[in-house]
């Protein structure tokens, strides 16, 4: 019998309507089997810090600490107790992409800059601290699913339904190179080092491994069938075998010695390799379909399925997973790790952080039901981009 999951829910923009004159929000704690608790925290005004004043309609919700982005609820029921972190933006931009034009990728730097694409078929390049746009980057037809800053910040990589992988300056917006090679669209792409070698996965049921400067395909991954959803790349523990060393490997593959490429398949299967090796170290079948997986360290990996479910894999013994679990949020779109866990974004609106104990401890509130899917982080803050068109910023010094 599956283990029951609780949640808490509050209202979304439960920071605004609190801060109204006699606000009010929802909150609601639901458990699998059981009917849902609904309450409503009342607003009494604000202290001379700022802070809220609050209390709860019902006995069985209680805030017990309060800052100026964040609220921590806790549930003391009958036969269940939880306690959430719920945390509010502390921006949300919402002229970068147009409203209701889904924003289906994004990434970040620590210097200031920010990546992201629509569902327009519109890759923009952003100032994080204002929203302003420096860049747009024309070149693409149709859809763009992923698009990837390099460690060097000043070039970014994009692909999408045309079938095309576009190397760009962010300085200056031109196209340095296109590299194709797919023969279905490119749902996703990692970037090997420091960028001579990327790495692309397809609807064609490939990944492939590039060498940028020539714009060739070094190598190509097939999955068993079926959509390769999403791909990235980790540095696992030296215990792991990463299989015998490839000694046809091209002089200009750099930098894929020692690392491993996992594959999320549209068969439901989160396969491994050794990424310089191209041995086949594992293959996990899931619940369903893979769309998206990550490196939460060095032994462990996570993915997130289609319908709901969240694995959590020991590469040191990938026969059956250390814990899974589905809570009811919709598909899983996206996972970003974060210091031994790992921020989850689903289609029903949630973005939430899982502790290296693999709990939910924390909630980032904005999105009102709209799947959210993309997560990204600068090292001070978490950015997420959502189908309503706002891409919205979160200070982890509140989560």
């Amino acid at each position: 019998m599956a283990t029951p999951i609780s949640r808490l829910i509050l209202q979304n923009d439960w920071d605004s309507a609190l801060r109204e004159i006699d606000g009010q929000a929802w909150i609601s704690f639901k458990c699998t089997g059981t009917p849902t608790e609904h309450s409503d925290l009342v607003s009494h005004g604000l202290s001379s810090e700022g802070l809220l004043y609050l209390s709860s309609k019902s006995n069985l919700f209680y805030v017990s600490n309060i800052t100026k982005r964040s609220l921590v609820i806790q549930y003391n029921g009958e036969n269940s107790t939880l306690s959430r972190r719920f945390v509010s933006p502390t921006v949300t931009y919402y002229s970068i992409h147009k409203r209701k034009k889904q924003v289906t990728c994004l990434d970040v730097t620590p210097d200031g800059l920010g990546i992201s694409c629509d569902s327009e078929g519109l890759l923009k390049v952003w100032e994080t601290n204002s929203g302003d746009i420096r860049r747009n980057l024309e070149g693409h037809v149709g859809d763009i699913y992923t698009c990837r800053f390099f460690p060097s910040h000043v070039v970014a990589l994009s692909a999408g339904a045309d079938m095309m992988i576009k190397i760009w300056d962010v300085k200056t917006g031109s196209c340095a190179t296109t590299i194709t090679g797919h023969k279905a669209a490119i749902l996703d792409a990692c970037i090997v080092d420091k960028g001579r070698n990327i790495v692309t996965c397809s609807r064609d049921g490939t990944a492939k491994l590039w060498d940028v400067g020539q714009q060739k395909c070094l190598d190509t991954f097939a999955a068993e069938s079926g959509d390769v959803n999403s791909c990235c790349l980790g540095i696992p523990e030296n215990s792991i075998d990463l299989g015998p060393a490839n000694s046809g490997m091209s002089d200009r593959e750099i930098g894929s010695e020692g690392k491993m490429l996992l594959l999320g398949c549209e068969n439901g299967q989160l396969c491994g390799y050794g990424l310089q090796t191209r041995e086949q170290l594992f293959t996990m079948t899931t619940e369903s379909a893979v769309n998206t997986c990550a490196f939460v360290s060095e032994v462990f990996v996570s993915c997130g399925t289609q319908d709901g479910h969240i694995s959590v894999i020991d590469l040191r013994n990938t026969r059956s997973p250390v814990a899974s679990w589905k809570e009811s949020r919709g598909p899983v779109l996206s996972i970003l790790p974060h210091k031994g866990g790992f921020f989850v974004s689903t289609g029903d609106g949630s973005c939430y952080h899982v502790n290296e104990r693999w709990e939910t401890t924390t909630e980032l509130t904005g999105s009102d039901c709209d799947p959210i899917y993309s997560v990204a982080s600068d090292g001070a803050n978490i950015y997420n981009s959502c189908r309503d068109g706002s891409i919205r910023r979160y200070s982890l010094t509140d989560v």
